[in-house]
């Protein structure tokens, strides 16, 4: 398993990652200590959100929330790993990436809440709406990236035009057959598609040991895809191993497969209770390996961070959280009869039929209702 950071900040080097890191110096150097404290900050803000959506669910605000917390430096340092024209295919606990993306957490939070299928355009950010279920994204990134290679901007040696796709899923995801399928494709048209796969150790109450008898990175080596294993809650190695496959498939070289080694800290789902099936010790463990607290002591080790940046990052945080707070106490529900309006592109007669037929339906109600006032007045 590569790892760029120890558990306790220390650096080890590494010739091909740290070269991936480097690019050509200046901006393009994602190891400087400005972009190091850039994705610390990252990291808390979306934790902040992340919490602060658990408990916007308790309140009864959301349906449901499926939490990232332990997961930041797999998701921060993949979403700025890519460029800005390559298309990412999230699922639905991939908040990291949609941060670094420039997608608003408030927008995660409406479709957690029934109000929105996505709410963010997925051409202007190149990043799909989240795919609910388990690994069915993988097809439709392959499929997106099989277009790029047919529309001519797939190993050209234009840095500025070339591009790939990113698939993101989960351990337990990689298990679907929609998984398998989408190797096959990738593989047989050397599609620019990077699998990038988030081993969070549980795949709901079952363990990656039960999933599979050999590392998950071992998979995709059965179609000729290139893997790599890289400590999950390191950001630095992410960073580097997900820029140097997307690179890869860019330049034509085909599919790559990463399998990042992290841990769900919170439980599935708001619906799930991890105790029933997880020891706590295991989560004091993993504790010990949070992604925040490593990258921090990386940075103390290299003088770069204070007292007062954490602070400072530590309050962004708490205000990111209010403003969600308050952003989703005052939402108003969307009218229902817009479900009816972009079910196709262009109007259908049997989607106007069911329009009708609810309108007519919701007229019930509301003659009742002046029918019980009236009623109510002549008493």
């Amino acid at each position: 398993m590569v790892q760029l950071l120890a558990a306790d900040g220390t650096r080890t080097p590494h010739a091909d990652l740290d070269a991936a890191l480097a690019g050509s110096g200046g901006e393009d150097d994602l190891a400087s200590p400005e972009r190091l404290r850039g994705y610390y900050r990252d990291m808390v803000m979306i934790r902040g959100a992340d919490l602060e959506a658990t408990n916007l669910q308790r309140q009864g605000q959301l349906g449901l929330w499926a939490s990232a917390l332990g997961q930041e430096a797999a998701q921060i340092g993949a979403g700025h790993a890519s460029r800005e024209q390559d298309y990412l295919v999230p699922t639905y606990r991939e908040h990291g990436i949609a941060w670094a993306r420039g997608i608003e957490p408030w927008r995660l939070l409406e479709s957690y809440r029934g109000v929105s299928h996505g709410g963010w355009d997925p051409n202007a950010l190149r990043t799909h709406p989240y795919m609910i279920v388990l690994g069915s994204q993988a097809p439709h990134a392959v499929g997106y990236a099989m277009g790029l290679q047919r529309d001519g901007v797939v190993g050209t040696g234009d840095p500025e035009t070339d591009t790939a796709v990113l698939a993101l899923f989960g351990d337990g995801a990689s298990s679907e057959g929609e998984v398998s399928e989408s190797f096959t494709f990738a593989a047989s048209f050397q599609a620019p598609v990077v699998f990038f796969t988030q081993n969070n150790q549980w795949a709901i109450s079952v363990p990656t040991s039960v999933q599979s008898r050999v590392p998950l990175a071992q998979r995709s080596r059965g179609w000729g895809i290139p893997s790599v294993r890289v400590d999950g809650n390191d950001v630095l190695a992410v960073l580097g191993a997900v820029r140097t496959a997307l690179d890869a498939a860019r330049a034509g070289e085909g599919p790559r497969f990463i399998e990042a080694v992290t841990y769900r800290m919170a439980a599935h789902t708001t619906s799930d209770d991890a105790s029933r099936y997880r020891p706590s010790s295991e989560e004091e463990e993993w504790g010990e390996k949070d992604p925040i607290l490593r990258l921090r002591r990386h940075l103390e080790q290299l003088g770069e961070i204070d007292e007062a940046f954490i602070a400072r990052c530590d309050e962004e945080a708490h205000d990111l959280a209010m403003q969600l707070h308050h952003h989703i106490h005052g939402m108003e529900d969307p009218d229902p009869v817009g479900m009816f309006t972009h079910a196709y592109a262009e109007p259908h007669p049997i989607v106007e039929a069911e329009r009708d037929q609810y309108l007519e339906y919701i007229a019930q109600f509301e003659d009742d209702d002046e029918d019980a006032e009236q009623t109510g007045k002549d008493a």
